[in-house]
């Protein structure tokens, strides 16, 4: 009581306590230890959060910071005697430049909102994923995001030209670069980009627009093999003006998806192997559509593809995506399930996947396996249950074990929060979390920012 009142003096109005703190802010998506917080303190601007920082800081009370809570790892879940600090007042656009290309936006912003911003300005911001409309651009960039573009757009640290960030000891780091070019010195806003609120809160972004593409080319196709699928890719890659979209399915993962959604009907006549959703994006509205139909049926020619079914219309692309996007199903109707976001070089891709089947299927009885990913960018997503919580654990210690041992990461784009910490060392050398140890303590040496993530 102490505390909360302090803080209420301190920041009156934006503080909840006890009672009126909803279940809202006990867990992320990943729905793993929820905890309801003791407060909440609910900013407005970045003056309130650099004077709760200081105050925590101060004395020394711990913070979790909060946007859309779509994190999948448990980093904004609270932990025990944690202040959870929520930018979800503190949205808005505050700028678009249209000569620079830029848009500005405070850290709470909904990702589909400046989606839309953009559009409207007549641009286009490739960032973009299934929790477009709850996540926020804040964590967005806390986490370092990925999503479905990234094999052309990269990842969000390569859309983020400048941004303000706030610090243990409450200071603001300004740093709201405009310009693709700019070697002043250190670029410290890659020190926030993917530390997952470790190091600072993140509460403004300035990012990088693009010219809106005239056209968009959408196909769902089918394979036998995974050679077929990475010539396709590479084939498309050199014939195409943008490849945008890649994403790979397993016929395991559609096989789920189906199985949960029988309104969900089948695209392709015949079954395959492999499913893969292409996109492309041109300029030329006259031309893209015819040559990018001869580019798939010269797959088809050359034995690269064995059947695809290209977008007529809107509704046609929402098909395709409704079976990539059946994984929220699947999430929200399996209990005890290791949902696992790994990156795996693509010449090992397909032996990998081979090897966490065999290694399941002999150690677990009942096993439930579905894969897919982005897998252009080395991302893969796989889902694995037994219907038995006791499994869960051991099914996560495997799979990471083997990626460890293909040279992957255990954490493509979703980040490392509470959940994988203890499988760091898998794909980070001794020296590399040493030195992030270091620098954990030099910017945050009273550990009040996310303690416990990452490392």
């Amino acid at each position: 009581m102490d505390i909360f009142s302090e803080l209420s003096d301190l920041l009156p109005g934006l503080v909840l306590y006890g009672s009126e703190i909803s279940d809202r802010y006990s867990v992320d998506w990943s729905g793993e230890s929820p905890l309801r917080p003791n407060i909440v303190v609910r900013a407005k601007t970045v003056g309130d959060i650099s004077k709760l920082l200081a105050f925590c800081n101060e004395n020394k009370l711990a913070i979790v910071t909060q946007g859309g809570l779509t994190g999948l790892s448990g980093g904004s879940t609270p932990q025990e005697s944690e202040i959870v600090l929520s930018v979800e007042l503190l949205s808005g656009i505050t700028d678009v430049d249209v000569e620079s290309m830029t848009l500005t936006a405070l850290a709470g912003t909904p990702l589909e909102k400046l989606q839309q911003e953009a559009n409207h300005a007549g641009f286009y911001l490739p960032l973009d994923l299934g929790a477009r409309g709850s996540c926020t651009i804040g964590g967005n960039v806390a986490t370092n995001a990925g999503g479905n573009q990234v094999l052309s757009y990269g990842m969000t640290r390569a859309l983020v030209l400048g941004l303000e960030a706030v610090i243990a000891d409450g200071t603001v780091i300004r740093s709201m670069n405009k310009m693709l070019k700019n070697n002043a010195g250190y670029d410290l806003k890659q020190l926030f980009i993917g530390s997952e609120g470790t190091l600072g809160v993140v509460t403004e972004v300035v990012l990088r627009l693009y010219p809106k593409p005239l056209t968009k080319q959408s196909a769902l196709c089918g394979f036998s093999n995974f050679f077929q699928v990475v010539s396709f890719l590479q084939h498309m890659q050199r014939s195409c003006s943008r490849v945008s979209t890649f994403e790979l399915m397993w016929d395991n993962y559609v096989k789920q998806v189906r199985q949960m959604n029988h309104q969900l009907k089948p695209v392709l006549t015949d079954d395959h192997s492999f499913y893969v959703l292409i996109e492309t994006q041109g300029n030329d509205p006259a031309r893209d559509d015819d040559y990018f139909n001869q580019q798939l049926q010269a797959c088809i020619d050359d034995g690269l593809l064995n059947d695809a079914v290209v977008a007529q219309s809107e509704r046609d692309v929402n098909r395709f995506w409704q079976l990539r996007d059946g994984v929220i199903d699947i999430l929200n109707k399996v209990k005890y399930r290791a949902n696992f976001d790994i990156g795996v070089p693509i010449s090992q891709m397909a032996s990998f996947v081979h090897s966490v089947e065999f290694e399941l299927v002999e150690s677990f009885k009942n096993l439930q396996l579905c894969t897919f990913g982005h897998m252009a960018d080395g991302n893969l997503h796989i889902i694995a249950w037994t219907g038995r919580e006791d499994d869960v654990d051991s099914i996560y210690e495997r799979v990471y074990t083997l990626v460890g041992t293909v040279g992957g990461t255990i954490t493509a784009e979703h980040g490392i929060g509470t959940m994988k910490r203890q499988y760091l060392s898998l794909c980070r050398s001794e020296q590399e979390i040493d030195l992030m140890r270091a620098l954990k303590k030099a910017m945050d040496p009273n550990n009040i920012l996310n303690p416990g993530r990452v490392i």
